[in-house]
């Protein structure tokens, strides 16, 4: 078959690997934090209070929070669909 360089060397994959679970961890801690910010927000704002220095809206930070989840579950579909490629080869 032709290989058009796609096919990273051993010491390559298992870099982007571990780049590829970093970036997946830091995304879902991130989502959880905004989601906790957003719920704490959207708590003080019922009684007519708020987070000094947050200026978006308790839904926005949602909107954020759920952004970055999908990006993990792309990640995470990406590293199965590797895991399964690599048991079946």
């Amino acid at each position: 078959m032709l290989s058009l360089g796609l096919n990273p060397s051993p010491e390559v994959a298992m870099e982007l690997d571990r780049l590829n679970s970093i970036v997946a961890r830091t995304f879902f801690f991130g989502a959880f934090l905004l989601l906790a910010i957003a719920v704490i927000e959207k708590l003080l704002n019922v009684l007519d209070a708020s987070i000094p220095g947050v200026t978006v809206a308790p839904s926005k930070l949602l909107e954020w929070a759920v952004i970055l989840l999908v990006f993990v579950i792309a990640l995470l579909l990406r590293q199965i669909r590797e895991a399964q490629k690599t048991k079946h080869v």
